[in-house]
Formats: C-alpha cells, structure tokens, sequence
C-alpha cells in the first residue's frame, strides 16, 4: 500500500509547466508575458509554499480545536491527580478559561505557543505564506487574551497561564501546580 507519488511540478499537467516557469524567473528579469499564469480555480498562487490544495488545508485547519487539547489534557490529568477538582471552560467567565478552580477563585488558560504569540521559537515563528494574515491573526488572539485577564482580574480572580511549551518539564509544572492547590494560608 503506497501512495504514489505526485509528479514533479511540470511534468504531467500543462499549468504546472507554465506555474514552473513563474516560480524559477529570476527576480533581476521580469518574467516573460508567457509564464504569467491566473491562479488556478480555488485562487491559489502559482507560487505557492503550501503542501496542500485550497479544500485539503480548509480540512486540516478544521481540526485544529479550542478545548480538549493535548496540552489541556494533561494538565487536567495533573491537576486531578493532586485533588484537584475543577469546571472546564465556564461560560460566565471573561475567556472561557480552560479549566476553573472555583473555590480558590483560580482561573487557568493553556495556551498554545503559535497560536497566542508566546516568545519561545515555536511562538516567535511566523508562516512564510500569507504572512500579513498570520500575524494579525496572533496579535488578534493576543489582544482578546489581554482583555480576558484584566477582566477577571477586576472580578477577583487569580489568573494562571500555562504555555504549551513549559508542559515539557513535568517536574516544574507539578510544583507550579502543587502551589495552586496548596491552602490560601500557606500561600
């Protein structure tokens, strides 16, 4: 069972020859009125970097979810195994924090890197395509959790942010968590 291969960009379909061409010009010679190719059907540049089609990359970005993350999932699992007990994503509150500790007041967000803008590589990374999108897109997220912190803030909430990055070193985040569920005495 395996998959065939695409063949290389030209070879097999007409447009790809002429979308070829349009990639290889060289940036010091405007290309020539005959490798300036439409997009194909879906808007799709000639010049694309992406792996996948208009259609196949609308399904994958479908399935990048909100709540129920792998991240979120093990520090729940964390959580529960140090007696905590805890709501998911309540409605009520300013950015439906992802898990909530409403005894102690205690608001958690498990962030992924990429998506909320964090400083580490995989945050600072930004996407060669579409490049403008992607970067108001992350200021967007940044911009909305700002307002959800100083909001809850305001309402008496203890706010804790958990990056998908610092879910590597367990043994840090154990003891970050052991300090959330400890007394408010000993706090």
């Amino acid at each position: 069972m395996s998959k065939e291969s695409p063949p290389p960009l030209g070879e097999g379909d007409p447009e790809g020859v002429e979308r070829a061409a349009a990639c290889e010009a060289s940036p010091r010679q405007p290309p020539s009125p005959a490798s300036l190719v439409l997009p194909p059907e879906g808007g799709e540049s000639p010049c694309s970097t992406d792996v996948y089609g208009p259609e196949k990359r609308s399904a994958v970005m479908r399935r990048v979810k909100g709540a129920g993350t792998t991240p979120e999932l093990a520090l729940r699992r964390l959580i529960w195994g140090l007696g905590g007990r805890y709501r998911l994503n309540r409605k009520d509150l300013p950015g439906k924090p992802d898990i909530v500790l409403p005894g102690r007041r205690l608001a958690i967000f498990v962030h992924g890197c990429f998506w909320h803008g964090h400083d580490c590589p995989r945050g600072a990374r930004v996407p060669k395509a579409n490049r403008d999108y992607w970067v108001a897109k992350v200021a967007r997220n940044h911009a909305r959790d700002e307002c959800a912190l100083e909001a809850l803030a305001a309402a008496g909430w203890q706010v804790e942010i958990v990056w998908e990055c610092e879910m590597r070193d367990a043994m840090a985040l154990a003891a970050r968590a052991a300090g959330w569920l400890r007394p408010s005495l000993e706090r």
